[in-house]
């Protein structure tokens, strides 16, 4: 199997750095989330190659050396989805398993719903779908762990608090949240940081919050019906960010629904728990032909 690759894809009029490995007609295309870069999807670029499928880890539209358009309204959904489907089309894939991530989820969930490109199946790790989101976060629990979202709606301070001493914040993040430290040692943390370092980065990252703020509907007048594309959800129990109570129910709004649940696993949940995680994409994909 050779070595993953980056390579800069021509995709909905931008530019996106992406890593990928492997070659053929099947596309795994991984989301991240935030405040991530590509490089959360280390563990599992090979093992996904070596199943048969061309594997893309792009940066997000603001991360890495991907595009980073100015302004708020340019990281809206809309936007965010037309980049989902225009690296799609760039791949010349004939079948597509949609991969993601904590914002990657929120985004492909959305992808999903609206059969905006065919998919064959989907994974979504530690993201609820939107409508139990919706409805959780009437909830104070919920409401209380999402409390940086609020606070990211606020100019110039988040970028500050996150930047400052190299990212320290952005690093903190993951060795913080993490049950299992080892997995985020001072060279992997570097990474991150050293993404949200470069300039305009952390108010593109950020700015995929306010824009959801600033752009927000009801969800349930939002999402449509039933989804038929078989999903897989992965999601670390020892999460802080989201309450695994937002994952019940999910199985009535999902045709065919296999959820894992990792205990002492946090948020990080494929970095953090990566064989695990590789096993069980493993067992599913193959299970589902």
């Amino acid at each position: 199997m050779e070595a993953p690759r980056t390579e800069i894809v021509e995709a909905n009029g931008l530019h996106f750095e992406v890593d990928m490995c492997g070659s053929g007609k099947k596309l795994a295309l991984c989301l991240h989330g935030f405040p991530e870069h590509s490089y959360s999807w280390r563990h599992q670029l090979r093992m996904l190659a070596e199943m048969g499928y061309l594997v893309w880890a792009p940066n997000m539209r603001g991360y890495g050396n991907t595009s980073r358009p100015a302004g708020v309204a340019n990281y809206a959904m809309p936007h965010l989805l037309a980049d989902v489907a225009g690296l799609i089309d760039a791949s010349g894939a004939e079948e597509v398993v949609l991969i993601a991530h904590d914002w990657g989820g929120v985004i492909a969930w959305e992808f999903a719903l609206r059969n905006i490109r065919p998919l064959k199946k989907l994974v979504v790790m530690n993201i609820p779908h939107p409508k139990l989101f919706a409805q959780g976060v009437r909830h104070w629990a919920q409401l209380k762990r999402s409390w940086y979202v609020f606070f990211f709606q606020i100019p110039w301070l988040p970028e500050w608090g996150l930047g400052r001493n190299g990212a320290r914040g952005v690093g903190e993040a993951f060795s913080t949240m993490a049950v299992d430290k080892s997995r985020f040692p001072p060279e992997v943390l570097e990474v991150f940081q050293r993404n949200a370092s470069q300039p305009g980065a952390l108010t593109a990252m950020i700015n995929y919050y306010r824009a959801a703020l600033r752009g927000a509907k009801p969800k349930e007048a939002r999402v449509p019906g039933k989804l038929s594309t078989p999903t897989l959800m992965i999601w670390g129990d020892e999460d802080t960010a989201l309450g695994k109570e937002l994952t019940f129910g999910t199985e009535e709004l999902v045709e065919d629904f296999t959820i894992h649940y990792l205990p002492g696993v946090s948020h990080w949940v494929q970095q953090e728990a990566p064989e695990r995680v590789n096993e069980i994409l493993r067992d599913w994909l193959s299970s589902q032909g």
